[in-house]
């Protein structure tokens, strides 16, 4: 199972920090992305980490302004997003998936977190 959690309303210029906790198993050697999806629109791939940090990427849309993280003890995921947009509003899900192929396809992800909120004000 997984819990997304972090989410809120935040100015243009503002910062938040998403985390994703994992229970019920550990999830150390998985791949471990965010998505997000806003009102009207597909489910877009975000970010993806790979289950030893080496391999690390993101959509161009948020590349240069988040960074996503992990902490395979603690069985958690992160994503720091600074410099927010009102374009950046979304619910935003974490998501975990064995291998690293296809880790831009929401299709290729075999579980889910349940989304949190993030609010970008102008």
């Amino acid at each position: 199972q997984l819990q997304a959690y972090g989410g809120g309303l935040v100015q243009a210029g503002g910062s938040l920090r998403l985390s994703c906790a994992a229970s019920g198993g550990t999830f150390s050697n998985y791949v471990m992305g965010w998505f997000r999806q806003a009102p009207g629109k597909e489910r877009e791939f975000v970010a993806a980490i790979s289950w030893n940090g080496v391999n690390i990427y993101y959509a161009d849309s948020v590349k240069g302004r988040f960074t996503i993280s992990r902490d395979n003890a603690k069985n958690t995921e992160y994503l720091h997003m600074n410099s927010l947009k009102p374009e950046d509003t979304a619910v935003y899900y974490c998501a975990v998936k064995k291998t690293w192929n296809s880790y831009y396809s929401p299709k290729a992800y075999d579980y889910w977190g349940q989304g949190t909120q993030v609010t970008v004000s102008s």
